[in-house]
């Protein structure tokens, strides 16, 4: 039992090693066992199905989701500029950027792999201003760019033993999709990504506040959005130990001290 622990063990270190990308601007390492083409496609099959769903309000040709295309698709061009400049081309090849504003009060906005994109209603009376709007747009981006799904899926494919289940394979598996429905949520909610942990919200805040600058956005204001937020939740949200999260006061502070960083990108 040991000895086959100790093999399962070294297959799924190998399988790691041999299988890994970096993260842009922070340079991080990351598992990543499933082929970006193959995410991208699984992703856009999803959004589909959520925006073509009866009980999904897409709102159309208002000045709000206006908005949201125009500061998404100066997000976008930025940090397909900068990708494209400094190495990363292959990790944003074959996105497709859509910017959807959906009529809903959740407070909330995501974006899947392939540059699909979702902003709710219910945040724009605490995003405020444009800036307000650029941060949670360029930190879902950041989520999508540094490829936090495929590592979700990854680490649960590995976590699961099924590690060596390689390429096409793993979405071609019944296993390799049912891995896929717990990232995504789908069959619960399409479109939805189930949680992201802590470190992967930080790594998301980090690389927004750098996007939103690039796209022309003072990144200081990601601090007042913040702030908004958090009395938004106020009496609501959970202790930081028990989210995924990092609390809003977490966030502010972590947020303070990467703006120097972001600040090099900001062109008044």
């Amino acid at each position: 039992m040991i000895q086959k622990l100790k093999s399962a063990a070294i297959v799924c270190l190998t399988v790691f090693m041999a299988a890994c990308s970096t993260v842009p601007l922070t340079g991080r390492r990351q598992a990543n066992l499933v082929s970006d083409t193959e995410m991208q496609q699984m992703a856009a099959q999803s959004y589909n199905q959520l925006l073509s769903d009866p009980s999904t309000k897409v709102v159309n040709n208002t000045a709000q989701s206006r908005k949201v295309k125009e500061i998404g698709g100066k997000i976008a061009t930025a940090v397909t500029k900068f990708m494209n400049e400094n190495g990363y081309a292959d990790q944003i090849a074959g996105y497709k950027w859509e910017f959807n504003l959906i009529d809903s009060k959740e407070v909330n906005a995501w974006c899947m792999p392939g540059g699909k994109v979702a902003v709710y209603t219910g945040i724009l009376p605490v995003t405020l201003t444009d800036a307000g709007l650029a941060t949670v747009m360029g930190h879902e981006i950041a989520h999508a760019v540094a490829k936090h799904s495929n590592e979700r899926y990854s680490n649960q494919m590995i976590a699961q033993g099924l590690g060596s289940v390689l390429g096409g394979a793993i979405t071609n598996s019944q296993a390799g999709m049912n891995v896929f429905n717990q990232v995504f949520g789908i069959g619960a909610q399409a479109g939805v990504l189930l949680p992201n942990s802590r470190k992967q919200e930080s790594e998301a805040d980090r690389l927004g506040l750098t996007f939103m600058a690039m796209a022309g956005y003072d990144p200081a204001k990601a601090v007042e959005f913040w702030q908004r937020m958090m009395a938004q939740n106020k009496g609501q949200a959970p202790p930081e130990f028990l989210s995924t999260h990092p609390s809003d006061a977490t966030r502010i502070s972590d947020i303070k001290k990467y703006l120097p960083e972001a600040l090099k990108y900001y062109k008044r």
